[in-house]
């Protein structure tokens, strides 16, 4: 139990050694033009915070995210069409891509009904 405290503590400190370090030598004070620009959503970073932002930017961003996952759950279906039966692959593969084209179109539907307003 003592060498299990011993080893936290040397642990926590090293830990707070090297942040202390890093924070002190992450100081910059020249102020960067880009670093105080808005950001390519279009926010002013020194504006509230409160500030409703545009649809369109969000739906975009949860689409980049279906197709993020998409592709994610799309790249061990083709490694493993060696090991199963050729029908229940493609059976379960085009399963599986029609209901993401689905979710697609609906969340594209709703983005043009939502910008349509």
């Amino acid at each position: 139990m003592l060498v299990l405290s011993i080893i936290s503590a040397v642990t926590f400190i090293l830990a707070l050694v090297v942040m202390t370090i890093a924070s002190i030598l992450s100081k910059k004070t020249i102020s960067d033009r880009e670093k105080n620009s808005p950001y390519e959503c279009g926010f002013d970073p020194k504006d509230s915070a409160r500030l409703p932002f545009s649809l369109r930017f969000f739906l975009i961003a949860v689409i980049f995210l279906i197709f993020d996952v998409e592709i994610t759950l799309l790249l061990p279906v083709a490694s493993t069409l060696n090991y199963t039966n050729f029908f229940s692959w493609i059976s379960t593969s085009l399963l599986f891509l029609m209901i993401l084209l689905i979710g697609l179109y609906y969340e594209w539907s709703q983005g043009a009904l939502e910008w349509a307003e």
